[in-house]
């Protein structure tokens, strides 16, 4: 696998998926008993922007750079914003937190999260980044395999009934990544059925995951929901257009939490022919 993140962090796609992350992490907050939070591809956990990589692309600065010079945005755009900061020294953007560092700091005490990275060096880092925190097990390993022996989730031989399972891959072969994911959602559904599923996607011309998402909503869940980015149209297979999170069992009206991003990220972040997408493809009866 040739993918790495660094590439990308901040784009987009990483203010859309990161937005729903937190909202979802906040929802599990409002009761005491504790959640778990499985990130089957977690990458490093943060990422320097005076790297090699970020530089070459500078993704971040069409990214969350664009809604950190905002005056007033949403709360749920706020709350992703001064998490991003909170990372960072005051006044400076020096690095980018990724998807297991922003859930550990949005964690309590209770919560535990158990973050799954194939790539040596990538696992290595994120075991270096969260060597002190024992809320946090780092798995070296690939995380679609690992569900089965992560899932049920349990703390100190207890189970843990409520939780997160985000699916985030590279997609560096998209048919045949489809077919994992909707693989480890049967898995992770058979195992831990109230588990909230977030699966990030990529848009490239939308038309050709659609067969997904009917196989996605077909699963034994109560709700599918869909939020998804344009920042420009999707006609053309060879760039990334957009990008979208899938949600299964998600929180009740959890569409209303996200409402009032998907303008603001549209009018921000989006270029000529730019759309959002925000609904349900199975509603909770």
């Amino acid at each position: 696998m040739n993918y790495r993140h660094a590439f990308h962090a901040g784009n987009h796609a990483d203010v859309l998926k990161h937005i729903v992350l937190l909202a979802l992490i906040d929802a599990f907050k409002r009761k005491e008993t504790p959640f778990f939070v499985l990130d089957t591809h977690a990458g490093r956990g943060r990422y320097l922007l005076a790297s090699e990589e970020s530089r070459k692309t500078l993704e971040i600065e069409d990214g969350v750079m664009r809604l950190m010079a905002q005056p007033q945005l949403p709360p749920v755009v706020e709350r992703y914003l001064k998490a991003v900061q909170a990372d960072n020294p005051v006044g400076s953007m020096i690095c980018y937190p990724g998807s297991p560092l922003l859930a550990a700091q949005a964690m309590r005490a209770q919560d535990r999260l158990a973050a799954c990275e194939l790539q040596e060096e990538e696992a290595a880092a994120l075991k270096a980044l969260f060597a002190h925190d024992g809320r946090v097990g780092v798995h070296a390993g690939d995380g679609y395999a690992l569900i089965r022996s992560l899932l049920p989730p349990k703390a100190n031989g207890d189970k843990i009934g409520r939780g997160l399972v985000l699916i985030d891959p590279p997609y560096e072969a998209q048919d045949a990544e489809y077919q994992r994911i909707l693989a480890a959602l049967a898995e992770t559904l058979s195992r831990w059925p109230q588990a909230t599923c977030a699966v990030w996607f990529p848009i490239k011309q939308r038309r050709s995951i659609l067969h997904f998402f009917r196989k996605a909503a077909a699963l034994p869940i109560k709700s599918a929901l869909l939020a998804e980015l344009l920042v420009r149209p999707d006609d053309s297979p060879l760039r990334l257009n957009g990008s979208g999170m899938l949600l299964l069992n998600a929180p009740w009206q959890f569409d209303q939490v996200l409402a009032p991003a998907m303008p603001v990220l549209k009018q921000h972040l989006g270029e000529k022919g730019a759309s959002t997408r925000l609904e349900w493809l199975k509603a909770s009866a």
